[in-house]
């Protein structure tokens, strides 16, 4: 009880109206009474305490409420946790499992890529490898595709061709854009068939393509000169064969009869020298036999000719004077060579020019007589042509050595050749009628495709033609000494 007095006097003594309270507590001696003070107190404090109660009780029961509103809060924050912890496992879960598809689809991806290098690796490899010499076209005409054939024939690297035009980087090409065009309206596949004197020959498709974004079609160029000589060869090996041997079987059966002929044309001769006495008409007779003794010994030239000309040249070539085989040829053309014009190989003059010392030559003859009889048959068809006054028909022969060559000049005045005959002279089935190409329509002065194969593919040499439709035309052959 002192300490709350005590405890209230203090406090009524710090506050300054205190001083005016405590006479109310002292006796009459002057004295203070404490028992009411500590009453006094005790009630004060009493109801301060009964405030602190009440107040405490009030605060208990809201921090109560709000301790019940914050378990609620709690339960419904650790249920949204749940909800969220539970929402986040299934999406952990879930992307786990996405995870692992995706890496599965990353593997197969990569084995995919992998797989598509691999064949876009090989198909680059095969189309450079290739053959043919491949082009990828635009429809304007830039490049997609060149290949390896492509930069050996052409001399341009892949790199400089790509994303260009084609007949601006590559002009010499044998293919114009209309063809180009025309397969790409088509929608169908295109092939053209191009050679050069001989020379080369070419077979270019063209293939339109469908739903590509870079490439609208695909060029193949293939080169098919080898092949084309090689079946050649074979051909003309086999006509040179069956040529022979029909020359050959013709000659013999003609000069068994032929040699009959002649022997009764002498018995006939010497029977009427002996009995031409006393008849008038025995000159003309005898006349008319040494005439047809004449023609019957050029006949029989004709079938020696013939049978030296048939004979097999064997599988190897050996060694002839080329001066030899052109005179034997002109005796042979001297005996069948006649045009349509009148003109007879024997009333043309001929001009030799032969080198001294001429070397023999590896060859074959029979096929080398051949081409100089293709030669000679072309000069009399064109001098036969030739209707110019004064007009002397004439070939000149020149032989002569020239480095490791032997260059062989085969010239006449006649008719010249056109410039466009001039592109065309060696290939096979040329003809200077327009529109005609078969056998019926060849004109047989024209055939000089065998010889070009016998010179360029049998003999390994060269033959050329150089002209003037006013002055005439010279063969240039070029055959190696050795």
């Amino acid at each position: 009880m002192k300490i709350y007095a005590t405890a209230l006097f203090l406090i009524l003594a710090s506050c300054p109206a205190t001083a005016s309270i405590i006479p109310y507590f002292r006796l009459e001696d002057g004295h203070t009474n404490w028992q009411y003070v500590a009453n006094w107190s005790s009630g004060i404090f009493i109801i301060l305490l009964s405030i602190t109660v009440v107040t405490l009780f009030f605060s208990r029961r809201q921090a109560h409420r709000a301790n019940k509103a914050l378990e609620v809060i709690r339960q419904e924050l650790e249920q949204r946790v749940k909800e969220r912890t539970a929402t986040l496992d299934e999406s952990n879960r879930l992307l786990q499992k996405a995870n692992v598809l995706l890496q599965g689809e990353i593997v197969q991806h990569r084995e995919t890529t992998s797989r598509l290098r691999s064949s876009e690796a090989y198909i680059k490899d095969v189309l450079s490898s290739m053959p043919l010499m491949l082009i990828g076209l635009t429809e304007t005409g830039s490049i997609t595709q060149w290949n390896r054939r492509a930069e050996e024939i052409t001399g341009i690297p892949a790199a400089q061709a790509l994303s260009k035009n084609l007949w601006q980087t590559y002009p010499t090409i044998t293919l114009s854009r209309e063809q180009v065009k025309k397969a790409l309206s088509d929608k169908k596949p295109v092939t053209i068939k191009h050679s050069q004197r001989g020379q080369y020959h070419f077979d270019i498709t063209i293939y339109p393509l469908r739903n590509q974004a870079e490439t609208d079609a695909v060029i193949l160029i293939d080169d098919v000169t080898q092949h084309i000589l090689t079946s050649n060869m074979l051909i003309q090996r086999d006509k040179m064969s069956s040529m022979g041997e029909l020359a050959a079987t013709m000659a013999h059966d003609i000069n068994a009869p032929l040699q009959i002929i002649l022997n009764d044309l002498q018995t006939a001769y010497r029977l009427l020298q002996t009995n031409r006495a006393g008849s008038p008409w025995a000159d003309d007779v005898t006349s008319v036999l040494e005439e047809a003794d004449h023609q019957g010994q050029q006949a029989l030239a004709v079938i020696n000719n013939l049978l030296d000309f048939s004979k097999s040249r064997g599988g190897e070539k050996r060694l002839a004077n080329i001066t030899r085989l052109i005179e034997h040829t002109i005796e042979l053309a001297n005996d069948v060579l006649s045009v349509p014009s009148g003109l007879r190989f024997r009333e043309i003059k001929i001009e030799r020019h032969y080198s001294r010392n001429l070397p023999d030559i590896p060859c074959y003859a029979s096929e080398l007589q051949q081409v100089f009889l293709s030669l000679f048959r072309h000069a009399c068809h064109a001098l036969g042509q030739a209707n110019r006054s004064g007009h002397t028909p004439i070939i000149r022969i020149q032989v002569i050595v020239c480095y490791d060559m032997l260059w062989i000049k085969v010239q006449h005045n006649g008719l010249g050749i056109s410039y466009d005959e001039q592109q065309y002279i060696f290939e096979p089935f040329f003809t200077n009628k327009a529109g005609k190409s078969s056998a019926e329509d060849y004109d047989a002065g024209k055939r000089l495709s065998f010889s070009h194969f016998i010179i360029t593919e049998q003999h390994k040499g060269q033959l050329a033609v150089t002209s003037d439709m006013n002055v005439g035309t010279t063969f240039h052959i070029q055959l190696p000494l050795a």
